[in-house]
């Protein structure tokens, strides 16, 4: 049937029953799923939400974005049911009583792209067992190629509300090599399939990345924020293919920097060794320099 879903079995459906009875649990972190055939960009459903009062726990996953968003205002498309499109709401700077979290400070709020990228890698290593890494902040590498990107934005909050923050993960799991996207600044790109994944299956890595997600998003509730206590900033730096290696950055202003990565900061920010000083980046594109 022309249209279906069902015509390219090397693409099945994602079923919105089966994903809620496995992820949605009355305490949270995910208390409600949306899954959409085709939206413009999970992020921004996310946003409205969240500009409309939606509590923490929502979850957007789209089967084709038609107008996904990337950093510095890129596009990100995928054809229908070839990637995962998910997006989540989360409200860090309030309190859950019942789990005995404090509101964490806005300070803190930096780490949120790097814990869903460390989440990204558990999900990719665990179940396509390709060796993924990341690159910061967190674009999921393999041998060296793009293949998942991870945004996050901020949404400020009504009246004395604290922002919430919108966190979107694009990662192409099917794509064939004349459907990738060409990346801008020069990054091969890939899919897990076409890198030699033993599972493509987007069911169960969907799964895998949001019970990673939470995972982490729960233990970073725990420790208060804090990415030292809760185990995050050694996760990402043992994920990280960026620390020990030379790099140019370009930065948020139009200029570069080059230099060696050297650490990630208590605030999730890039260390760079330059010829002149030491470097601490809360934003930039990164490049790998051999």
């Amino acid at each position: 049937m022309p249209g279906s879903p069902y015509t390219d079995l090397d693409r099945p459906p994602l079923s919105a029953a089966r994903l809620g009875r496995a992820l949605i649990a009355p305490n949270g972190p995910w208390r409600r799923l949306e899954l959409r055939a085709e939206t413009g960009s999970t992020n921004a459903d996310a946003v409205a939400a969240a500009r409309a009062g939606e509590p923490e726990g929502l979850v957007v996953v789209a089967e084709r974005q038609t107008s996904g968003r990337g950093r510095r205002g890129r596009v990100w498309q995928s054809p229908p049911r070839a990637g995962l499109a998910t997006s989540v709401l989360l409200r860090p700077g309030e309190a859950v009583p019942e789990r005995g979290w404090a509101p964490v400070p806005v300070t803190a709020y930096g780490w949120l792209p790097l814990l869903a990228g460390v989440a990204l890698v558990e999900a990719v290593r665990l179940l396509a067992e390709l060796d993924a890494r990341l690159k910061w902040p967190n674009d999921l590498l393999v041998d060296g190629a793009k293949c998942a990107g991870v945004l996050a934005e901020a949404v400020p909050g009504e009246t004395d509300r604290p922002p919430a923050i919108v966190v979107g993960v694009g990662l192409n799991v099917t794509l064939r090599a004349d459907e990738l996207p060409e990346n801008p600044t020069g990054l091969p790109a890939t899919s897990l399939q076409l890198a030699g994944a033993t599972a493509t299956d987007r069911d169960p890595l969907l799964r895998a990345l949001l019970r990673s997600l939470a995972d982490w998003y729960e233990r970073w509730r725990d420790a208060g924020g804090d990415a030292e206590a809760s185990g995050l900033r050694a996760a990402y730096l043992a994920g990280c293919a960026t620390v020990g290696r030379r790099v140019r950055v370009l930065l948020p202003d139009g200029s570069e920097a080059h230099g060696t990565a050297t650490g990630v900061d208590a605030d999730g920010q890039l260390l760079v060794e330059t010829d002149a000083d030491t470097l601490r980046l809360a934003a930039g594109d990164v490049l790998h320099l051999r």
